[in-house]
């Protein structure tokens, strides 16, 4: 049938009728709200390229985290800014970390998983906001003939320090570990670690497939993890890759990964899309700092209408086909979904 006896809009025309044969909800709980823990104590300090972003002392954390809680929120990600830094970044390990500190107070306030207020804490395991040289793993010289002396990142040395912070994160109380190093072989090491540590219950969410984007930007001031040399460009993925992307995907549900995690969102909605197509796992989208912010920077000149655009922007992340986003807007979004 087809026009007259057909007319789409006769759907359109109230708000309840469109709500009723709405195919994609967005839900408050569906979206997880990062958080970038500091030293100090009433700290609450703004990052420059991300407007109604900052970075948190861990008393200020838990009234974030209470308010997350409030709004029905599904969860918090926790990043750490260390006192001090080192070249291997012992900082992520240090059962007195910044983000391990976090964890407890945030469950001694009983904000956790498994409370009244039930949120879902992810610790996100990584070694670049605690290395002096700003890169995901270690570093070493080596000798080029061609380029001579040059800097790299090394893998295999580099998994067994991503396995120690995973564990040390789940024995303070993260409910899931998330490896965002992009480090081959990572998965497996996490998990043979968190197994041998008495945490076989806790979940790995992976970064499975990490691109290596401008899209980044902002959030490096945030966690203050910008490269001193070089770029990331060597392991994290070319973003001209869709196929290469599942190879990566299927290689760290092979080793052991209970989710992923896809990075960055907007830019690679066919990423998303064809990883939900092909995997039954729970999948998860980062709607990252650099979306975040181009999105602030329009709202603040008038340029977008803000309300419309912050759901409109993930809800289409979730057309795509993430069950759950890791977002800024996760707070705004919550309140305007009430």
């Amino acid at each position: 049938m087809s026009f007259p006896d057909t007319r789409m809009r006769r759907l359109r025309r109230t708000e309840s009728l469109r709500s009723l044969v709405r195919e994609t909800t967005l839900e408050p709980g569906d979206l997880i709200y990062p958080l970038f823990l500091c030293p100090g104590e009433g700290v609450r300090r703004s990052v420059g390229s991300m407007p109604g972003v900052f970075n948190v002392s861990v008393d200020e954390a838990v009234r974030e985290a209470e308010e997350a809680a409030n709004l029905g929120l599904g969860g918090l990600i926790l990043f750490g800014l260390p006192e001090n830094k080192d070249a291997q970044g012992s900082g992520a390990w240090d059962e007195s970390g910044i983000v391990q500190t976090g964890l407890r107070a945030i469950k001694k306030a009983g904000l956790g998983s498994g409370s009244a207020k039930n949120l879902v804490l992810i610790g996100d395991v990584c070694l670049c906001e605690y290395t002096s040289h700003g890169h995901c793993g270690i570093v070493t010289k080596s000798r080029d003939d061609q380029s001579g002396e040059k800097w790299i990142v090394e893998n295999d040395s580099t998994l067994d320090l991503l396995a120690r912070t995973a564990a040390s994160l789940a024995r303070a109380g993260a409910d899931i570990v998330a490896p965002s190093d992009m480090m081959d072989g990572r998965v497996a090491s996490i998990r043979r670690e968190l197994d041998s540590q008495g945490c076989a219950d806790t979940p790995i969410l992976s970064y499975a497939s990490k691109f290596a984007s401008a899209f980044y930007g902002p959030f490096r001031e945030a966690a203050d993890s910008a490269p001193q040399f070089g770029d990331r460009r060597t392991y994290q993925m070319d973003g001209a890759n869709l196929r290469e992307a599942m190879r990566e995907i299927d290689l760290d549900l092979e080793e052991g990964a209970d989710m992923i995690l896809m990075k960055p969102a907007m830019p690679y909605l066919d990423v998303i899309r064809a990883a939900r197509q092909r995997f039954d796992v729970p999948i998860g989208a980062y709607q990252v700092s650099g979306e975040y912010s181009m999105l602030q920077a329009a709202f603040e000149k008038g340029w977008l209408d803000r309300d419309r655009a912050i759901l409109e922007s993930l809800v289409g992340i979730r057309r795509a086909g993430a069950d759950f986003i890791v977002t800024y807007f996760a707070k705004d979004a919550a309140k305007l979904l009430a």
